[in-house]
């Protein structure tokens, strides 16, 4: 079964293209020129994925993504952002929203289906089972971190890093690979980027640099989790 991708743009020559390119990957297309109208389908709807322009009339991209991720039964829909911004800023700004992915206008047809397939490989990385690890308890359904039996309250890219030195614990994550799988393919972003959520990710955790407990800094190369 095809997977179903709504596209949320109010150009309409870019919707169309869109459109027909994705459709030509063989992919169940639905098109919005607004927020509000993507939103009210997707109540009845459930799409695999939603392409957003950022600059929209009305609800913008950015805020109709932080509505998504509010809801259980969005919290983990994939979407990736898309817009004629390309300030590093933009590009963090609509990450830590919840974007899976983001893409600056113009782009290429090739470009745009392989975001897609990255970003839908990525989502389904999660097998549905709980982690135990050390002190922490994942959630993969509900996407919760509890320590000790408390809750930690993590922004979107925050569990996502976490996730993924979890699952890749005892190996060192190199940060190019970090930075591609949670950013998303040939991410424009400086690598600051990462060394700033992985310093607000072991502030969460109550994690030292010098003398970690859970993600231990390879030098020139990246990070690896420590905790069994």
């Amino acid at each position: 079964m095809s997977k179903r991708i709504f596209i949320v743009e109010d150009d309409e020559n870019i919707r169309r293209m869109t459109e027909m390119a994705l459709a030509s990957f063989s992919y169940e297309v639905m098109a919005f020129g607004n927020a509000e109208d993507a939103l009210t389908a997707i109540q009845n709807t459930a799409p695999d994925m939603v392409i957003f322009d950022i600059m929209l009339p009305g609800l913008s991209g950015l805020d109709a993504t932080k509505q998504l991720r509010s809801k259980p039964e969005t919290k983990t829909l994939p979407i990736i952002m898309l817009t004629a911004k390309d300030s590093e800023l933009d590009t963090v700004t609509g990450l830590d929203c919840g974007a899976d992915d983001y893409m600056t206008k113009p782009f290429g047809v090739m470009e745009l289906a392989a975001r897609v397939r990255s970003v839908f490989r990525r989502a389904g990385k999660e097998d549905g089972q709980d982690a135990q690890l050390t002190d922490l308890h994942i959630n993969y359904d509900t996407r919760e971190v509890t320590q000790h039996g408390k809750p930690i309250d993590l922004t979107y890219k925050e569990y996502e890093l976490l996730t993924t030195l979890t699952r890749e614990r005892g190996r060192v994550v190199p940060r190019e690979e970090l930075l591609n799988t949670i950013w998303g393919i040939d991410f424009v972003g400086e690598s600051r980027t990462l060394d700033i959520h992985i310093r607000a990710l072991r502030q969460k955790l109550g994690d030292d640099a010098e003398n970690p407990k859970y993600i231990k800094t390879v030098r020139n190369v990246g990070y690896r989790f420590i905790g069994v």
